[in-house]
């Protein structure tokens, strides 16, 4: 523990030196800014002081501090030190060793506690202390609850370092070191030592291949039982997450986990031996067996308790009983007066049962009229129970009765606009709390009377299961979604399934309304439903135009659109390009680089800033990729660059960018710029949920993975006024004729349908379906999850 910093130097670079100042600390990933007072360095340099960064929990100023990493040129700020690992310096003799461990550092040991431990021990004190933590046990003064404070403290402060040389001596960086040093404390070397394979489970960012590597080198067994086990968990994880599924058969989680197992270990792994650690894994709680289905428990349980929420809404009072017909279709026509308009029968159908059973589902394509049935509703509902629509009507602590709702702010912001009232996203009728979860469950529910959900084909089963268990008694739910389009990005397919299940009052709506106002982008969407390719595709309308050209083309003729559009005044705002893949010449990210250069040009005293290979500038569009509640902005919503600050311009010393999506600034320091992207061009998944005055949709054969009917479907329906189709007539035909959209695994249309008698869950674990050699993998089919990036999954 105590070789001079010079022994090092040999092999690594290094600076010791005082802390004078800690400039910033993020205590979530721990990345820090230091000014160093130089003591000592393997290089030679003129400066007294230095910058070092790194990442290591807060460090104490005025202590001494050996870094150990590389040297870079900061442009703007010089001479920085970069931290790979680091160490606290202690003193070398007994003396200085006691009066170390009596200081403020370590609670509860005095100086003659810090003697004896010293006495004991010698000058390697500290690190037998490290290395063997039970030592303590053979000094009398100290006793057990004296021993772990000061272990604690040790690691803190000085053992830290063994744990961050450790993880780097087996591959880990010093980012996804500290990560894992902050899940385990002082148990990370004893965790990592043991049972590797606890880190898939724990960490994010960490497989099982990467484990394995791991437990291969520390030479554990290939048979070993938490081996399996991490395979198991690691595969049916895997394959929720990236194929939306609720559950996994047993048979195709026996064999993939096989797959996986026997990748570097050819025909070690018996299917016997799998299928007892499945049972195990059961016995634990850390995976459910029901019949022939294996499911992660928070899907599990998710699952079973929309089930079970949904059939007690669906048990409330009789709403028929409310209002006689006759009132209904009275108040219905003077609605129909009052608004000028005529509903049709499909309409007032969906009218009639919202308002009078305890949940609809509504659905169908665009221009249907989904919105204007759901503006009835709300002015209907309104009429009927004599309730104002005027917010201002009600006082404080009086809930307002009616609550719209939907998956992402772009969606709540269109359906707002439809019906007049305020609109906000699930998330927030929830008041999401991080890491605390939702303010609102069964314990606490949200307080109205009527609740409409727009959308509802992107909402996934957790989400799902977390809006309907915070359902008062007595509410009427009304579901709202287009059931062709694609499914959520998170596991199930919820809308599909309560479809399915017959089990809910249901109105499709099928009558073309905007068809009429002489919208072929309308027409031309449910014509792909059905299958069908217009002859006259090719054929410019008002609306809508076919650019044929092939792949090495399409920059070129999208460079040419998109220079006319400027000319003729459109901006970002107005033209979204969607794609259905990142990489390739015609993917995303090529895209947005052009885009980015026709929209908003490098331009004198326009600011910027890189990010890998990637520049941000003021005034770029911006697509974010990841949940967060707490700012208000989730996954899909689209925003611009309205601020640029530097480090050196801002007390935390940090590079920020500002993005403002409809109004609602979000400032992201720069650990944080992988949270958000370039959103000229965006993937067509991430468009779900909006709407967009102009829609530039390339199609070609170099797509043909991931072309399908429903992504081509969902596609055309982003389009509000426009739509420019460039690519190959073949590809798009193929694209609408593939209708084998990857079937999600799930249960939730099984269990509605049940008549209510249900296993107990022990007794479910123990079932375990065999033999597995008739198993079908059914892994075939290619999704559009294969071609997303990480931090999108």
């Amino acid at each position: 523990m105590q070789e001079s910093a010079d022994l090092f130097a040999e092999n690594e670079k290094f600076v010791k030196g005082l802390v004078k100042v800690v400039i910033f600390h993020n205590e979530q990933n721990l990345y820090s800014v230091l000014k160093v007072r130089i003591h000592e360095t393997s290089e030679n340099i003129e400066d007294k002081e230095i910058t070092v960064t790194g990442y290591f929990p807060l460090l104490h100023e005025d202590d001494t501090y050996t870094f150990f990493g590389s040297f870079t040129n900061h442009p703007k700020f010089g001479l920085q030190f970069q931290t790979e690992h680091f160490r606290k310096e202690i003193p070398q003799t007994k003396e200085g060793i006691v009066q170390y461990l009596s200081s403020d550092l370590f609670k509860g040991i005095g100086k003659k506690t810090a003697e004896a431990i010293v006495d004991k021990l010698g000058e390697s004190a500290i690190s037998k202390i490290l290395q063997n933590p039970s030592i303590l046990d053979e000094i009398p003064k100290v006793n057990k609850e004296k021993a772990k404070q000061l272990v604690e403290a040790l690691v803190s402060h000085q053992g830290l370092e063994q744990v961050m040389i450790s993880l780097n001596q087996v591959g880990f960086g010093p980012q996804l070191a500290m990560k894992i040093y902050q899940t385990y404390q002082d148990q990370t070397l004893a965790i990592i030592q043991e049972n590797p394979y606890q880190l898939v489970q724990d960490i994010e960012g960490i497989g099982f291949v990467r484990a394995d590597e791991l437990g291969q080198q520390i030479g554990i067994s290939a048979k070993s039982s938490e081996r399996i086990k991490a395979a198991c968990h690691y595969i049916i994880e895997h394959l929720c997450l990236q194929d939306g599924h609720v559950y996994i058969k047993v048979d195709q989680l026996i064999i993939k986990t096989k797959e996986l197992l026997d990748h570097s270990k050819k025909g070690l792994i018996h299917e016997e031996e799998i299928a007892n650690e499945i049972i195990s894994l059961g016995e634990e709680g850390k995976m459910i067996v029901e019949e022939d289905r294996a499911y992660l428990p928070s899907l599990y349980f998710a699952e079973q308790g929309l089930v079970k929420n949904i059939k007690r809404v669906l048990d409330q009072q009789e709403y028929e009983e409310l209002f006689p017909e006759s009132e209904f279709l009275l108040s219905l026509g003077n609605l129909e007066e009052r608004l000028k308009v005529h509903y049709a029968p499909t309409q007032k159908d969906a009218i009639q049962k919202a308002l009078m059973s305890p949940m609809l589902l509504l659905t169908g394509g665009p221009g249907t009229g989904k919105t204007t049935v759901i503006k009835g509703i709300v002015e209907l509902y309104s009429d009927l129970h004599g309730c104002s629509l005027d917010p201002s009507d009600y006082k404080k602590e009086e809930p307002f009765p009616i609550l719209l709702v939907a998956p992402t702010g772009r969606a709540a912001k269109r359906m707002s606009e439809a019906t007049g009232l305020s609109a906000v996203t699930i998330h927030r009728l929830l008041k999401w709390n991080g890491a605390d979860g939702f303010e609102h469950d069964e314990n606490n529910p949200i307080a109205g009377k009527l609740l409409i959900v727009d959308e509802v084909s992107m909402v996934d089963i957790w989400i799902a299961n977390q809006l309907f268990k915070a359902l008062p008694e007595n509410i009427q739910v009304v579901m709202v979604g287009d059931e062709d389009q694609l499914p959520s990005v998170g596991p199930g397919q919820v809308l599909r399934d309560l479809l399915a299940s017959s089990t809910i009052p249901t109105v499709r709506l099928t009558d073309i309304y905007r068809q009429a106002e002489g919208s072929s982008i309308i027409e031309l969407a449910h014509e792909i439903k059905k299958g069908n390719l217009p002859q006259n595709i090719t054929k410019p309308t008002s609306d809508r135009s076919f650019i044929q050209c092939s792949q090495s083309q399409m920059k070129e003729v999208i460079e040419k659109v998109i220079k006319s559009a400027i000319n003729k005044g459109y901006s970002a705002r107005d033209i979204q390009i969607l794609a259905p893949m990142y990489k390739g010449p015609a993917g995303i990210d090529q895209l947005n680089k052009l885009l980015q250069e026709l929209f908003n040009p490098k331009t004198p005293g326009k600011r910027e800033m890189k990010f890998g290979e990637v520049i941000y500038r003021n005034g770029d569009k911006i697509l974010q990729l990841v949940n967060q509640p707490d700012q208000n902005v989730f996954n899909g919503d689209i925003g611009e660059i309205v601020s640029i600050f530097y480090a050196k311009e801002n007390t935390e010393k940090e590079d920020m960018i500002v993005v403002a999506f409809d109004g609602n600034e979000v400032t992201y320091t720069k650990q944080d710029f992988n949270q958000f992207t370039h959103a000229f061009c965006c993937s067509i998944h991430k468009s779900q949920g909006s709407e967009f005055p102009i829609v530039i949709l390339p199609i070609v054969k170099g797509y043909y993975r991931m072309l399908r009917r429903n992504l081509i479907y969902t596609a055309i329906t982003r389009s509000k006024r426009s739509l420019i189709l460039c690519g190959e007539r073949d590809a798009l035909q193929w694209g609408i004729s593939n209708n084998e959209s990857s079937e999600r695994q799930t249960s939730l249309m099984l269990k509605l349908n049940k008549d209510g008698t249900e296993m107990i869950i022990d007794e479910l674990q123990k079932e375990l379906p065999f033999p597995v050699e008739d198993a079908n993998i059914g892994m075939e089919n290619v999704t559009p999850y294969d071609f997303m990036e990480v931090s999108e999954s």
